[in-house]
């Protein structure tokens, strides 16, 4: 279980969607869709996958809080990715979204008593996750795909 006070997490995951919209701030169209190789996320892409993402973990804290003993659910991020056909999407819809449903399982998240951050669930793996890890997971997630679209917009290429 991770150490962070439960107001720490809170606060982490309320800037995640200011922190995704200063890493794009100034990036074109071209940039945001351009793909390094065949097979590798654009910028948009990731922003959609981090999308699918938030929706499947908010769908494991209601399960987690809400007692369920239905296994926590993993997702083909690839195929979401995929069939959604994410980089005709436009980033700043993604983005809107992002915001609206982060903001909605913010509310969720402070309106839950402390002990409810250690009521845990059975994820994909078969491993037991408490809640506080799930949110803090989260975060990480975020920040590592932040890297990742730092790295794609730094290795853009005009073609």
């Amino acid at each position: 279980m991770t150490a962070n006070p439960i107001e720490t997490l809170l606060f982490d995951y309320s800037v995640l969607h200011q922190q995704l919209k200063q890493t794009i701030a100034g990036l074109t169209e071209d940039q945001l869709t351009w793909k390094a190789a065949p097979g590798v996320w654009s910028v948009t892409e990731v922003l959609s996958h981090l999308a699918d993402h938030a929706i499947v973990v908010g769908f494991r804290i209601r399960e987690i809080v809400s007692g369920s003993e239905a296994k926590l659910p993993g997702f083909k991020q690839d195929a979401w990715v995929a069939s959604g056909r994410a980089n005709e999407g436009a980033a700043g819809d993604i983005l809107a979204f992002y915001e609206a449903y982060l903001t909605y399982n913010l509310l969720l998240l402070k309106r839950l008593a402390p002990e409810d951050w250690a009521k845990t669930g059975i994820n994909f793996k078969d491993e037991t996750v408490a809640l506080r890890d799930v949110v803090w997971g989260f975060v990480k997630h975020v920040h590592n795909h932040i890297a990742q679209i730092e790295r794609i917009a730094s290795a853009y290429v005009v073609v």
